[in-house]
């Protein structure tokens, strides 16, 4: 598989020769990431702080909130570890510092050590001081406390010379099963999926950066087909999991996939299809995954209306298979109704008067805090979801925008005490417009 790396200096997307000499300034790590993450993971490393002459921690913490991010560079103490796992990152990357004592009290799932080697030794302090330990003996050592190892090949590190096998070989059998990241040299996308075959990842910046490599042949590098067209089966779900469709892939619709960064297939019948270009109901893709067996595809897809489907429903399989007539069927009527609500209708006087809005989300959560019947509580919890989904549409938020940051809350490995705050500790219920009643308030 293919990391995406952004290497950040000055606030800036840069790529170095050797650790040392920057060779190209690719500006803005924020358009950068959108389209790398398409990928997956995206390594973000903060040169800046990896060599002590400043820091870029606003900058990756902003990027940490857009997608998820391997973030490394100057993470030496364990503060400094558990800012960056509280501010979101995926994973972070610990070098020079990647010692027991520190690694054992932070959670190994998301622990990646780098060991960066010359001619396989290991080489600190910038890359510039050899320690004399084996690479391969560093990895053994450190392998009981990490998920993961970034291992870059400084000779070859933005050099585009292409991969040593042999050495790779070695750090992989080295790590004892623990996933190996290497960097350095990779320019192929024969050899990220000589990597693939091998059990590792590919972190590749320059080959993407110069255009010797494409990002959509980097990510099609492990996919195989036992298809007599070589196509590849692609399953379309969008962003809260749900299966929309079946559709076919090859490297031409990939490639344009990535390009456009949009629902693009291989028509069994038509060609090349770009989703939506006729009907409207177009596709803003947000991530390609490949299966366990890399003979198969599953787009992670933004679905306009009316939806996937040619029958103009939101999936293949009907209007609410695999969604249900619950939160995403309701954020799709609101959604409808922001654009085309019914006259007179409550809904529309919600849209259009915020203090309205405002006053039902406060009664109806009083009202949810004073149920003590099961079932009342549960008639009251939907009304107050009904409520807070209306003002997140009416913002142009989205259901998708709450799961991604309860996902980024959940990377927290400390928390705060939660107490309540003084104000909302009345039982005094708040005053509100007089509203339709409760039945007809989900208007789903």
């Amino acid at each position: 598989m293919i990391i995406p790396s952004i290497d950040l200096m000055g606030g800036s997307t840069v790529q170095l020769v050797g650790g040392r000499e920057k060779a190209l300034d690719a500006g803005d790590p924020h358009p950068i990431l959108d389209q790398f993450s398409l990928a997956g993971e995206v390594a973000v490393i903060d040169l800046d702080a990896a060599i002590g002459s400043g820091s870029n921690r606003e900058l990756i913490e902003s990027l940490t909130r857009r997608s998820p991010c391997r973030v490394g560079g100057g993470i030496r103490d364990y503060d400094t570890a558990v800012r960056w796992l509280n501010a979101g990152a995926a994973k972070i990357i610990i070098g020079t510092a990647a010692k027991p004592e520190l690694l054992s009290r932070l959670p190994r799932e998301r622990l990646i050590a780098a060991v960066d080697c010359f001619n396989g030794r290991v080489v600190v302090k910038g890359w510039r001081e050899g320690t004399g330990e084996l690479a391969a003996d560093a990895l053994r050592r450190i392998a009981p406390y990490v998920s993961g190892f970034l291992v870059t090949f400084v000779e070859r590190e933005g050099r585009l010379v292409g991969l040593d096998v042999a050495q790779a070989r070695e750090v992989i059998d080295a790590a004892k099963g623990v996933r190996v990241t290497i960097a350095g040299g990779v320019t192929t996308a024969d050899e990220i999926a000589t990597l693939d075959r091998m059990g590792a990842d590919a972190q590749v910046g320059m080959a993407i950066y110069t255009g010797r490599l494409s990002l959509a042949d980097a990510i099609a590098a492990p996919l195989v087909s036992d298809r007599p067209d070589g196509l590849w089966p692609t399953v379309v779900v969008n962003e809260h999991g749900i299966a929309l469709g079946l559709a076919y892939s090859d490297h031409e619709s990939l490639r344009e996939a990535v390009r456009l960064r949009r629902g693009v297939y291989r028509s069994r019948t038509r060609g090349l299809w770009i989703k939506g270009e006729s009907s409207g109901a177009t596709q803003d893709l947000l991530r390609v995954d490949l299966d366990c067996d890399r003979d198969a595809i599953r787009f992670v897809v933004r679905q306009r209306p009316p939806g996937f489907c040619h029958n103009n429903t939101p999936t293949c399989w009907g209007e609410h298979a695999g969604i249900g007539p619950g939160l995403s069927a309701l954020e799709r009527t609101l959604v409808d109704r922001k654009h085309a609500a019914p006259e007179g209708s409550y809904t529309q006087r919600l849209f259009n008067n915020p203090d309205l809005l405002a006053a039902k989300i406060l009664e109806e959560a009083h009202e949810l805090v004073e149920a003590s019947q099961p079932d009342h509580i549960v008639a009251e919890a939907a009304d107050v979801l009904y409520f807070a989904l209306t003002k997140l549409v009416a913002t142009g938020k989205s259901l998708s925008d709450v799961a991604v940051e309860l996902d980024r809350r959940a990377l927290k490995v400390t928390r705060r005490p939660g107490n309540a705050k003084p104000a909302t500790n009345s039982t005094t219920p708040p005053n509100a417009p007089p509203a339709s009643p409760h039945a007809s308030e989900s208007e789903s």
